[in-house]
């Protein structure tokens, strides 16, 4: 009974890993003045950190949405997996200041789009699945379908 994530955009995994490296490199080698953090691709997707527990009867989930405005948030469901998508903008006032002649020094929020997939190994309960968003945390709980397993016989032969 092990939960499978599945990454299905892995090109979308590797831009992401692509840019915390370059990230990394910048902020260590740069003087803080050069780095320009509004370099990140405005169309970038990023994978929000997930927890998946199982038990007997549901799937538990939790995804870290920090600052991400719940009517943002976007759960698909279908009898084997869930796609999540959600999107943090840039405050107005943020970008504005940006093209004026100041620069940050350092900008460390994610600003864009956020999606992942997650495959259950078992039907889920479409229905009966609920989700809770408190403190940049969602929680969801999905049902499993309860399979009717018949007790096992001896079958006669005629």
């Amino acid at each position: 009974m092990n939960t499978n994530l599945i990454i299905r955009e892995p090109e979308l995994y590797f831009d992401s890993i692509h840019h915390e490296l370059n990230n990394f490199l910048r902020d260590t080698f740069l003087h803080p003045s050069f780095a320009n953090p509004l370099n990140v691709k405005k169309n970038s997707i990023w994978r929000p950190a997930v927890e998946v527990k199982q038990t007997d009867k549901a799937y538990k989930i939790k995804v870290q949405l920090p600052g991400v405005n719940k009517d943002d948030i976007d759960i698909e469901l279908d009898n084997d997996f869930m796609i999540l998508t959600a999107e943090i903008e840039e405050e107005k006032e943020q970008k504005e200041e940006a093209e004026k002649n100041s620069r940050y020094h350092t900008c460390e929020f994610r600003y864009g789009k956020y999606k992942r997939t997650i495959s259950f190994d078992e039907p889920i309960k479409v229905s009966e699945a609920h989700a809770e968003y408190k403190n940049g945390v969602l929680s969801i709980n999905i049902p499993k379908l309860e399979t009717h397993q018949s007790k096992s016989r001896k079958l006669e032969i005629l």
